[in-house]
């Protein structure tokens, strides 16, 4: 990524709305996409443990779907949606406000922006932005655990991808 690149990476933040998770992780930004975009991956830790993935379909290219099915303490959660942007190694961006085939979904609930960053020696600045579409949502968000259950997410993440470094 290249510096100029950087200010279009993420425009517009706003604290009202958009939920913010930086990080330095130990792994290429290359593996981390892999781990992002590659189903047989995703599912190692994509829900904090010892929720579980159950289902993944991802169809990476604008408007290509994303779906993953969570099992949370014994109930299945569906989140189906679809990619916006797709810039390979470098930035992910997907919505729950449409389905595949550009449906509008019934009640969506954020975007998530996912940035990656080579910053040298294998390691990656890694940002997760879950974007709502109101500060209701967005505090909604943050009450249910946004910071703790990402965290533990890209935790995993890093913990997965170190085991995927050649």
């Amino acid at each position: 990524m290249t510096p100029e690149m950087t200010p279009d990476i993420v425009p517009n933040l706003n604290p009202e709305l958009d939920l913010v998770l930086t990080r330095e992780v130990n792994a290429p930004r290359e593996i981390l996409y892999m781990c992002w975009t590659t189903p047989e991956h995703l599912v190692h830790w994509f829900v904090p443990k010892p929720h579980k993935v159950t289902s993944c379909e991802l169809d990476v290219r604008v408007g290509g779907k994303c779906n993953t099915t969570f099992n949370v303490e014994g109930n299945e959660m569906q989140n189906n949606g679809v990619y916006l942007e797709v810039v390979p190694n470098e930035k992910l961006v997907f919505t729950d406000a449409y389905t595949e085939g550009w449906k509008p979904a019934p009640e969506p609930f954020m975007t998530a922006i996912l940035t990656f960053e080579d910053i040298g020696g294998g390691r990656t600045k890694y940002t997760a932005i879950a974007r709502h579409r109101n500060a209701d949502t967005a505090k909604a968000h943050k009450d249910m655990g946004f910071y703790d259950g990402w965290g533990t997410v890209v935790t995993q993440l890093e913990e997965y991808a170190q085991g995927l470094k050649s």
